[in-house]
């Protein structure tokens, strides 16, 4: 087989296998989401039990990627894709870890007498999940356009959670139950938080690996 030809094989596995792995992310994100607004304390048992195989991705890609570099010497576009993959499966692997914080909030929560959540928390859930989207859409497709949105969008991910510190501080009161309650819900948002920020750091990486332009900690001004 055409040496070219078989490094280019290579390339697309590699890329199949870090969508793959986005999208296991993504899932668990969102099913970490949903335990969480549902205090589902066995669905939030089950992120944190299958947090083992995104970690195991993880170690596959890198091995991958890295035989690639070593091995095929990659010049321009293609080193800057694995490059940037192995950037990108750094930050999957942290929202995954993310996904199990938040899972583990969700048991604290589930114990406690039920109370609704406030509804910024809820807002603050839908904003992450969609910069989570189209984080991904952006990086499977290379789109600019849409990694850009994605670090503007930032900027409400990161209001939401002031906003839900200062709301909660508020909420606080001397019932031992209530602060506990509000610690838990503040540390909830923070994960959230985190979720956006590593969603940025894979949009920053997207313009990286399209355009050759580093953007770290610059994205919300490109």
């Amino acid at each position: 087989m055409n040496v070219e030809r078989h490094f280019h094989r290579q390339l697309d596995e590699l890329k199949m296998h870090v969508l793959e792995m986005a999208a296991y992310t993504e899932r668990a994100v969102v099913k970490a989401t949903e335990a969480l607004l549902e205090r589902d304390a066995d669905a939030a048992e089950r992120i944190i039990e299958d947090d083992a195989t995104i970690n195991d991705m993880e170690l596959h890609i890198d091995e991958v990627s890295l035989h690639l570099l070593a091995l095929d010497a990659p010049m321009a576009r293609d080193l800057r894709f694995i490059t940037g993959v192995r950037r990108a499966i750094i930050d999957f692997e942290r929202m995954g870890d993310e996904a199990v914080n938040l899972a583990e909030k969700t048991i604290f929560l589930a114990r406690l007498p039920e109370l609704p959540h406030p509804q910024l928390l809820n807002e603050m859930v839908s904003v992450v999940l969609d910069m989570l989207k189209v984080t991904l859409e952006a990086f499977r497709e290379q789109n600019v356009d849409k990694a850009v949105d994605v670090c503007r969008m930032d900027y409400k991910a990161d209001d939401l959670n002031v906003k839900i510190l200062k709301q909660t501080m508020d909420d606080m009161v001397c019932e031992t139950t209530g602060v506990r309650r509000a610690i838990n819900t503040i540390l909830a948002a923070r994960h959230l938080e985190r979720v956006g920020d590593l969603a940025t750091n894979v949009a920053e990486t997207t313009i990286f690996i399209a355009k050759g332009l580093n953007v770290k900690h610059q994205c919300q001004k490109t």
